[in-house]
């Protein structure tokens, strides 16, 4: 620590996860020195990229595009997987569609536009990309057929993520300060932002720096910030990922006059299961979310319906769920499913940790769960499963349109009556994973205030960046945008520290 103290360091990151690591390792590519700070222990590094599932939204034109990411493709049996496209034009829709046509248009630009060179350029730094069968393909008459927009994921998911760019930072020479907490930024108006004082074993040390990238989360697991941003309610809501995104960047920033940005009352929050741990256990990862609601019936505890389960494909809704789910009595709810749907359930749902109950009629199914109003979930059930309209067929790789017909919420597509024993039922809640809100950038990354003028010397990417998620989320995208901007950051950093070519 005292030589990082007493040396000349061109470029201050602060954070460890994916946003950080691009853009450490832009900056390194920029001929920067980079150190690295990390509120976290070493095994608990990494924020919310740790314990994400690995999706990954890119444009892409075909599987030729694919090929050049995962040549491994070579050796599948490509007369039996259609990838499809996933064009700009389809990611631009996808993300106003999802945000209510909120999101900053410059930056959904720079994302989608930079998002399959940002892929490719994470392919260098040895992030190995896979197939996601199971997860947005599933095998019908034969043959896989992928929706989404997410053909490729990152192979171990967000654990393998970490560990592979913090293996990059040893290699290209990124000191990592791990139980290291910012706790301010050095700035005057001449020199603009030139450092961070941070905690470090007990006291409070300035590191000197050029140029500083925060890339440090947003405020989910400040149970105080939620409830003065989100609302009430949102501060007994459980965190998906790390305890460690307290917010502390994002008020740093705004302390310097940065200017908000985005929806500060809006979240990523899932489904996740009901005795779930406070924070997110990183050896169980992301394994107590429960995704499948297409192929649910969902019910809160007084047996009754409150959402239409068939919408849309999980990738496009999930992160609506937590927020659903607050709502209800007791912030809970049941998904349930009969047998003909077990074998389209993702890995979660055989998790050892989970809230489950099972049974072989639908009656002793409600007399299992406990404070559920099993009357009332008994009709429900029964009133579903007549509304169905069994002759449609079904197909879970597309909107098939298999709907119901009557009820006072339809479900739209994937309408099955759930009437083929054994049934389950699983308890969910709210899991937190991230923030909305956070702070204006330009499209060099640079932190912006309400004037327009740059912050001099500070630069943002990941979480703490504002603008793009507004009610909604499509899957993949944070991983991808905190990529971009980071790669974007770690170059305009360099450029500010007077390092790049």
């Amino acid at each position: 620590m005292a030589n990082i103290i007493g040396s000349d360091v061109d470029v201050v990151v602060v954070g460890a996860g994916n946003a950080a690591c691009a853009s450490a390792a832009s900056a390194v590519e920029n001929g920067s020195s980079v150190v690295m700070i990390e509120t976290a222990p070493e095994d608990m590094r990494g924020g919310n990229s740790a314990f994400t599932g690995g999706a990954f939204r890119f444009a892409h034109n075909g599987v030729d595009d694919l090929m050049h990411l995962c040549p491994s493709l070579a050796d599948e049996d490509l007369e039996n997987i259609d990838f499809g496209t996933y064009t700009h034009d389809q990611y631009y829709d996808d993300v106003f569609r999802m945000t209510q046509y909120r999101a900053d248009g410059d930056m959904c630009e720079i994302l989608v536009t930079n998002s399959y060179e940002t892929a490719k350029w994470m392919t260098t730094y040895g992030v190995d990309l896979i197939p996601a069968m199971g997860r947005q393909a599933f095998k019908v008459d034969g043959k896989f057929r992928f929706w989404g927009g997410l053909a490729l994921r990152i192979n171990g998911g967000g654990e393998q993520l970490v560990k592979n760019w913090h293996e990059q930072m040893s290699k290209i020479g990124v000191d990592v300060l791990y139980e290291c907490t910012a706790i301010g930024l050095l700035h005057d108006e001449g020199k603009g932002v030139h450092g961070v004082r941070v905690r470090y074993q007990g006291q409070e040390h300035d590191i000197a720096a050029k140029s500083v990238i925060l890339a440090c989360g947003s405020f989910e697991s400040n149970a105080e910030m939620r409830a003065r941003y989100l609302g009430p309610g949102w501060d007994l809501a459980k965190v998906r990922g790390t305890a460690f995104n307290n917010g502390a960047g994002l008020q740093m920033a705004l302390d310097l006059g940065a200017m908000p940005y985005g929806h500060f009352s809006g979240a990523h929050a899932v489904a996740w299961d009901l005795n779930a741990p406070p924070y997110g256990d990183i050896t169980i990862g992301d394994q107590f979310q429960k995704h499948n609601v297409p192929f649910a019936v969902v019910l809160n505890s007084k047996g009754e319906r409150f959402r239409d389960e068939g919408e849309d494909f999980h990738s496009y809704v999930y992160a609506r769920y937590g927020g659903e789910i607050l709502k209800q009595p007791g912030m809970c709810a049941f998904q349930i499913f009969d047998a003909k749907v077990q074998h389209l359930l993702r890995s979660e749902y055989r998790c050892r940790f989970l809230t489950k109950y099972s049974a072989d009629t639908i009656e002793e199914l409600a007399g299992k769960i406990e404070g559920m109003d099993s009357a009332r979930m008994i009709k429900t059930i029964e009133e579903f499963n007549s509304a169905c309209r069994t002759d449609i067929p079904f197909d879970p790789n597309v909107h098939d349109g298999r709907c119901t017909e009557g009820l006072s919420i339809d479900k739209s597509n994937w309408a099955n009556p759930i009437d083929e024993p054994p049934f389950d039922a699983y308890a969910v809640t709210a899991g937190v994973t991230f923030t909305f809100g956070g702070v204006k950038v330009s499209g060099r990354t640079e932190v912006e205030r309400a004037d327009g003028s740059a912050i001099k010397g500070l630069y943002a990417a990941g979480e703490m960046v504002g603008g793009l998620y507004f009610h909604g989320y499509a899957s993949g995208t944070g991983l991808m945008a905190g990529a971009t901007f980071g790669r974007i950051a770690g170059r305009e950093a360099a450029v500010h520290a007077g390092t790049s070519n």
